[in-house]
């Protein structure tokens, strides 16, 4: 069972004990936080072998690059390390951390939650494994803080909806690393409160970072926050304090920048001694694309079985839930969802064109699915007018519903042809989610590091990072020499 922690504002003649602020609370859960439960263990560890399969297939891609130079600029002896060099190489962990978290999330192809609010859960995981390798810290000590981090965001993510409010989802993420790097080196509450309130006070941003013609910021907002995360924990530890109630104050996040004074919000946080599980409500991505889309690539195969051709397609509707239609659908009124010569961020947002492409393919590839001569064929083009989306009751009510089992992240797909005929499909969730037809396992996600990395890593090395996974040690995969592009840095910043 979890309790209700009740958020409100309080004018400044009220004076709130910090002990009935939020950011309090999850201070203190993040000190209590001393003991691992087994199943989330096992889930941490793919997790962890979750994101180095997407951070490594990202590894050269420009944005991916270019953290990494800037990251090469900051050496340090017994620092952090980077995916892709050899661990004998070492940096300033908040730009360890940096670097690594653009890789994770370049291909928007790890760990999801979805609740209030959305979230990628995993993105927590790179700066509390750089903070961990910089200062020596043990396998159990990384688990607890990454179990930690898992908690508080998602639990900030089913009580304190952001995106209604235009804003972006680090600004959950960013509290929810300093959480995790509070129960990582063993702080006080003290401490973690200050880093928790400064977190919060600087990841505000609005969401324009995934509207529009979304940029590679996409990948590296996230990293932001846990760079910004990182710097307010050393900050706190240094004594500095922070902006307090930065949740309930009058001016604060909740009465400018979410419901305002009026609002009410309640998240739900672990009862003392309760095992931190929360992590095992994630779920992963089998696609390299929004998790809305996923369930909508995997209908897109079943209908392409069913041997429709698309030529003699007059419609598609989509109907799904009002997170899906508005985010990636035709409810958000983004013509560039439409564009082929859209970036490859706005595209893995597109339902339309994330449809177009599984139906006409058959399959779906993290690079060749996206790429400029895929999505500029005149036949995926004419496909794309005739999509849209719809929002149905039933599919929102099943996206919000407060018992994981119960959620669906799916949809129903409806295919009028020219003469009339319909063909519908149904999908309650993606195959890979826990309540899918086929949900994801430890091999599974071995499986999608070892198919992701191939002709990157070699055997070997690939062995020894799941090893080290499987022993709790935080330890990024190298690359041979010659993989790896801009391993020397660069003269094209300030750095």
């Amino acid at each position: 069972m979890m309790k209700e922690f009740k958020v409100r504002v309080y004018p400044s003649k009220t004076t709130l004990p910090k002990e009935k602020q939020l950011a309090w609370a999850l201070a203190q859960l993040a000190r209590a936080n001393t003991a691992i439960d087994p199943e989330a263990l096992a889930m941490a560890i793919n997790r962890i072998i979750d994101n180095a399969a997407a951070a490594c297939a990202a590894i050269n891609r420009p944005p991916v690059a270019a953290a990494r130079t800037q990251a090469l600029a900051h050496p340090r002896k017994n620092g952090a390390t980077l995916f892709g060099l050899p661990s004998d190489q070492t940096f300033e962990c908040e730009w360890a951390a940096w670097a690594n978290n653009v890789a994770v999330r370049e291909l928007d192809m790890h760990d999801t939650f979805l609740a209030a609010d959305y979230s990628h859960p995993g993105d927590t995981i790179p700066a509390i494994m750089a903070v961990a390798q910089q200062t020596g810290k043990s396998g159990n000590d990384f688990i607890l803080g990454v179990l930690t981090a898992y908690e508080v965001q998602m639990n900030l993510v089913k009580g304190i909806c952001l995106h209604e409010f235009k804003k972006d989802h680090i600004a959950h993420l960013a509290p929810a690393i300093a959480a995790g790097l509070g129960t990582l080196l063993r702080l006080d509450t003290e401490t973690i409160f200050q880093a928790i309130n400064q977190s919060v006070h600087l990841s505000f941003s609005t969401r324009q970072s995934r509207k529009g013609e979304i940029s590679s910021w996409k990948a590296y907002a996230p990293a932001w926050a846990g760079k910004l995360a990182i710097e307010a924990v050393d900050r706190a530890m240094r004594g500095e304090k922070a902006p307090s109630p930065i949740y309930e104050g009058e001016d604060s996040v909740l009465a400018w920048m979410l419901g305002g004074r009026d609002r009410e919000y309640t998240v739900p946080l672990p009862e003392p001694g309760q095992p931190f599980r929360t992590i095992l409500e994630s779920y992963t991505k089998e696609h390299s694309a929004e998790y809305q889309a996923q369930a909508l690539i995997d209908i897109a195969f079943n209908l392409r079985r069913k041997k429709i051709d698309p030529k003699k397609i007059r419609e598609v509707v989509i109907y799904t839930s009002h997170h899906t239609h508005n985010v990636i659908g035709t409810g958000s009124n983004d013509p560039q969802k439409f564009d082929p010569d859209a970036s490859r961020e706005t595209l893995d947002h597109s339902a339309m064109y994330i449809f177009a492409v599984a139906l006409e393919d058959g399959h779906w590839h993290h690079e060749k699915s996206y790429a400029k001569e895929r999505a500029r064929r005149p036949s995926t083009a004419e496909l794309l007018r005739k999509i849209k989306t719809e929002e149905k009751k039933e599919w929102t009510e099943a996206y919000h519903h407060p018992d994981p089992a119960q959620k669906k992240f799916g949809a129903e797909v409806v295919i009028t042809l020219q003469d009339g005929t319909q063909i519908k499909e149904k999908l309650d969730n993606p195959n890979a989610h826990p309540n899918g037809t086929k949900p994801f396992q430890k091999k599974d996600y071995i499986g999608k590091f070892n198919t992701l990395t191939e002709g990157l890593i070699e055997a070997e090395e690939k062995r020894k990072f799941l090893k080290h996974a499987e022993a709790m040690k935080p330890y990024n995969p190298s690359l041979p020499p010659g993989k790896l592009k801009g391993s020397q840095g660069d003269r094209k910043g300030i750095f």
